[in-house]
């Protein structure tokens, strides 16, 4: 019986030893595999470095006025007879564009040139009397006053009625309209706002220290939020004479054509008026700058020497001093040379010494003045 269980326990022994041999050499192998195993290359696309001009430009942030704006309102109180505009329109200098009840008026007006025809006749053979000596230069005299006050009151009847017919000042874009038709007018109550959209004004402010950078004839463009591109290109038209105390900034105006009325007084927008001559910069995509607490750096692709000697395709990480950016551009100041060849696409994936392989049949954007609908 003992002999049947020593030879049991070797039996045993010799099928654990064989079980762990065998593992041991799949372990050894499977290590061995890992050792040797090369992630595959992740695609990337890139772009190579290159020199790029710059034109100069100073940006500050304005508002749009109106070459001529008014609240066009009554001169004198009186209840409105015609409204001949509808809102939102184009008008002319001298259209007529609400017209107050003058029945009023116009009754005075047909006594005061009765009066006026009298006083008249009265001159005329008062002058035939005075020519025989029937009556005295003094009465003569009194009636030539009493005839000018005649004129005069008549006038003043056509000027009150003129002053009731309410004109266009000049031309432009009505607003809302807010009167009605027979509604009592106080003198000086609005009726529509008139607006001349073209050209228009755009005023900004530029601080004190880059007063000597801006010219009256500088070139600036407006872009304005939710439009595409440049909304309008201009010209400096007066820099205004004193600084502001509180700000330290000196305000400035430029004159832009407006034909597409695109550009509405008191929309916000910016102002980017170009100064000095252009810069030399090399800008890349901002897609491809990757942005930590420590550095801001780019992958360079280049030939790297792997750990068994042979050569391949990968990246290297590169710490870089940013500029300026500029639509879907920055400027790098240091860092990355001129014919580097940069990955402006897929950065978030890779480490430094990653095995990579380019694909540039679809790039991101490198534009430096993009569309909206293009970023």
């Amino acid at each position: 019986m003992m002999k049947r269980m020593i030879i049991m326990l070797i039996f045993v022994a010799i099928a654990i030893s064989a079980l762990g041999f065998v593992k041991y050499k799949q372990v050894k192998t499977a290590i061995a595999q890992g050792a040797s195993y090369k992630p595959a290359p992740e695609a990337v696309t890139t772009v190579v470095a290159a020199q790029n001009e710059w034109q100069t430009t100073l940006s500050s942030i304005g508002s749009v006025t109106a070459a001529q704006g008014v609240i066009v309102s009554a001169d004198l109180p009186g209840i409105v007879a015609e409204i001949n505009f509808e809102s939102g329109k184009h008008v002319q200098a001298g259209d007529i564009l609400v017209k107050l009840d003058t029945r009023q008026e116009e009754a005075q007006l047909a006594g005061a040139e009765a009066q006026q025809r009298l006083i008249h006749l009265t001159i005329e053979r008062d002058s035939t009397l005075k020519a025989h000596g029937a009556i005295s230069q003094a009465d003569l005299d009194q009636v030539e006053a009493e005839a000018g006050q005649a004129d005069a009151n008549v006038n003043e009847i056509h000027a009150t009625i003129q002053r009731k017919t309410i004109h266009a000042p000049f031309g432009g874009i009505l607003g809302i309209r807010q009167i009605n038709l027979g509604q009592y007018l106080d003198a000086g109550q609005a009726i529509v706002p008139l607006q001349s959209l073209d050209p228009v004004y755009v005023d900004f402010a530029v601080p004190q220290q880059q007063m000597a950078d801006v010219h009256v004839g500088d070139e600036l463009d407006i872009s304005v939020e939710g439009t595409s591109g440049v909304a309008g290109k201009g010209k400096i038209t007066a820099i205004n004479s004193l600084v502001d105390q509180s700000t330290r900034n000196i305000n400035m105006r430029a004159t832009l054509p407006n034909h597409d009325g695109k550009l509405i007084p008191g929309m916000f927008v910016q102002a980017s008026v170009f100064v000095g001559k252009s810069s030399t910069v090399i800008a890349l995509p901002a897609s491809s700058i990757s942005y930590t607490p420590y550095g801001d750096f780019v992958y360079i692709v280049d030939n790297l020497t792997g750990p068994d000697g042979q050569t391949y395709r990968g990246v290297k990480q590169q710490l870089i001093r940013l500029g300026n950016a500029r639509g879907d551009q920055v400027a790098i100041d240091d860092g990355v040379k001129i014919g580097e060849e940069i990955v402006s696409s897929g950065v978030f994936k890779l480490r430094s010494g990653a095995a990579v392989v380019v694909n540039n049949e679809i790039q991101p954007t490198n534009n430096p003045t993009p569309k909206p609908e293009e970023n």
